[in-house]
């Protein structure tokens, strides 16, 4: 029996008070979505969509997961949606800063 040849990858995902990081073994040419998926992290977070997250690798966001082939080492990351835009907030900490209020 021969085995197809494989490299090993790792899949994280993190909330505020839980974070995981899966290591797996997967066929030469898998994507990064497809590496998300085979790993089953969302099996530790319920409610997470792996198909509908942002992807990145290494930090760097990965525009298209399902055609982003992966290489060995390499650690998929996905990611939550932001909760507040970081340009309104900024404008937010400033405004504050200099002891105006922003009413919405």
């Amino acid at each position: 029996m021969v085995s197809e040849p494989a490299i090993t990858v790792e899949v994280a995902y993190a909330l505020p008070d839980k974070q995981r990081i899966i290591r797996l073994a997967v066929p030469i040419g898998t994507t990064a979505l497809e590496a998300a998926r085979l790993s089953g992290i969302a099996e530790h977070f319920p409610g997470l969509d792996v198909d509908g997250s942002d992807m990145g690798v290494f930090g760097k966001t990965v525009v298209k997961p399902a055609e982003r082939v992966l290489t060995e080492g390499e650690r998929v990351e996905l990611y939550r949606p932001l909760i507040a835009d970081p340009k309104e907030a900024r404008k937010q900490r400033a405004a504050r800063a200099r002891g105006e209020v922003q009413k919405d």
